[in-house]
């Protein structure tokens, strides 16, 4: 209880300098259950703290509550305005002083997303900021449900290294199962942990009403004997699980008495048939922040559960807690789901080409458009780690990518849904056009001549009499709709001329995949000199060439 006085002080210090006025309660409680979720439930037992620490408070004057908040927390002395900018990018960690050891911590079944992206960078960021370690943990302790794809963890550490988060260290769980072992022995010595043999059902009922399992009375060298059952095969698939011991009363069903080990054979991809009996993800993970030394804690708010449930592993063992911070999800209003699995499910399916389709939330299909890791940082970073949920655009991280791209991408001309256009007259053979409009870095030299292509839209949009400029080229004026046909009127460029793209009769055939759909038609041959560039197609937007050889070339589009 004494970390959660510290808490309620520091809070109420906060209010009580930010609105000079003695402390309001239900402000203090609302932080302190913002922060610490898991103490909903025992609400009646805090508000009695909470009104003896603000009653401290009160007794003393304005000053000293700012020299104490100064003292105990100094991040949270607040300025007052009216006109106070919101605040971005990454708020100061507390207990951070002397360094942090941050992780994240995926499952392998697929390679990153965009909301492992902002897991990745964060944690990596405050490494970076204070010093300390970056950890990679693959929590792939679950080989049925959430089967991890040996492909994806160098997925993961590719991707990593991309996003400028290379980790210091990588720990992969499937590797370390028997070191927790004698950590589940430990707690079954200390009362803490007994194998239930309950069927699942049964138990679920149990949960629900808040009966006891008949097994929770069992002697230690009872459950000591089932737990060797269950690692020496006398136990079999179903027949029990190991469960940390909490309150079978507790007002949220999904803490009581949690289950910690069970019995799996399927394979893993990993280790094969080595190991028969798995933690389950509370308990791994709960174990190796321990062993890790992890000093701070990203995680969704929705999984606020997990950390009551460890909080009563870590109290029968005698460890401290890590520190935790809770943030809300990210949608992005491209995309659905980030799940991986769904995502995985619909590639086997045949609905995507895959893990860099354009169409899927993937790292990998973002650094196939030609996304910038620096702009996928940046926006993550000024997202913050607030606890509201956010919903936004991908237009966000594309404005952040133009700034990056548009200085260094050369121009090159892409015609989408081609017509031929037959211009009569003097037509130059060769057109020079800039390869990029504001720098000095030379010119391009595209083949001309009477006989070109232009996009059915642009040849829609016109009628007969009116006269266009070909960029970089010549003006021309229509003579027919169909066939398409038109007259050289010379080079110079006329006033309030439209100007049109264009590409020439021996053009290259270009397939360009798109979030929602893809465009194909012919281009510049030049376009094959920028393989694995980001360029511009003129008045169609930013592309990433991926492929080149037999036609049509890849590009995939990243935006305008």
């Amino acid at each position: 209880m004494e970390e959660i006085r510290e808490l309620i002080e520091k809070y109420a210090l906060q209010n009580a300098v930010k609105y000079n006025a003695a402390p309001n309660a239900g402000a203090v409680m609302g932080k302190l259950m913002g922060e610490r979720p898991e103490l909903r439930s025992r609400a009646k037992e805090v508000s009695p703290l909470i009104g003896e620490v603000l009653a401290e408070v009160k007794k003393t004057s304005p000053e000293e509550w700012k020299r104490r908040l100064e003292e105990i927390a100094p991040e949270l002395l607040v300025q007052l305005s009216e006109k106070k900018e919101p605040d971005k990018g990454l708020p100061s960690l507390e207990g951070a002083e002397n360094g942090v050891v941050m992780r994240f911590a995926p499952n392998p079944n697929g390679p990153p997303t965009l909301g492992s992206a902002r897991g990745i960078i964060v944690n990596s960021e405050y490494v970076k900021k204070y010093g300390g370690k970056f950890i990679i943990r693959f929590d792939d302790t679950d080989p049925v449900k959430k089967r991890p794809m040996p492909e994806a963890y160098g997925w993961y550490l590719e991707d990593c290294e991309w996003l400028g988060a290379k980790p210091d260290q990588v720990i992969v769980a499937s590797e370390r199962i028997e070191q927790y072992y004698p950590i589940a022995e430990e707690l079954i010595r200390r009362g803490g942990a007994y194998v239930c043999r309950c069927p699942q059902a049964v138990f679920k009922e149990h949960k629900e009403k808040g009966i006891e399992c008949s097994d929770r009375g069992q002697s230690v060298e009872e459950n000591m004997e089932f737990w060797r059952g269950m690692l020496d095969g006398s136990l079999k698939e179903g027949e029990a699980v190991l469960r940390v011991k909490t309150d079978m009363h507790h007002k949220d069903p999904a803490i009581r008495d949690w289950p910690a080990f069970r019995i799996v054979t399927a394979p893993h991809p990993l280790v094969g048939d080595k190991y028969r009996v798995w933690p389950l993800l509370d308990f791994e993970s709960a174990v190796e922040d321990h062993l890790l030394g992890t000093t701070h804690i990203i995680r969704g708010k929705d999984l606020a559960d997990s950390g009551s449930r460890q909080r009563y592993l870590y109290s029968y063992l005698g460890w401290e807690y890590p520190r935790v911070i809770h943030w809300g999800r990210v949608k992005i209003h491209q995309f659905g789901s980030f799940s991986t699995s769904k995502l995985r499910k619909a590639i086997e399916e045949g609905v995507y080409t895959g893990w860099d389709d354009p169409r899927v939330p993937t790292v990998r299909a973002m650094r196939c458009r030609g996304i910038r890791p620096e702009a996928l940082r940046k926006f993550m970073i000024d997202l913050g780690i607030g606890e509201t949920d956010i919903s936004l655009s991908m237009d966000s991280i594309y404005a952040e990518n133009r700034k990056l791209v548009d200085p260094e991408a050369n121009r090159r001309f892409f015609v989408w849904e081609p017509v031929a256009l037959e211009i009569e007259g003097d037509v130059p053979p060769l057109a020079r056009a800039p390869l990029h409009p504001t720098d000095n870095r030379g010119f391009r030299e595209i083949p001309a001549g009477n006989e070109l292509f232009i996009c059915r839209s642009d040849l829609e949009g016109s009628k007969v009499g009116d006269v266009i400029r070909l960029k970089d080229l010549c003006n021309v004026q229509i003579t027919s709709l169909e066939p398409a046909k038109a007259r050289f009127l010379g080079k110079d460029m006329g006033k309030r001329t439209r100007i049109i793209h264009w590409a020439p009769a021996d053009a290259v055939k270009v397939l360009v995949m798109k979030p929602d759909g893809m465009d194909e038609g012919l281009g510049e041959a030049g376009i094959a000199e920028e393989l694995g560039k980001v360029v511009q197609f003129e008045r169609y937007g930013f592309v990433r060439v991926n492929k080149i050889g037999e036609p049509p070339i890849l590009a995939y589009f990243a935006h305008r």
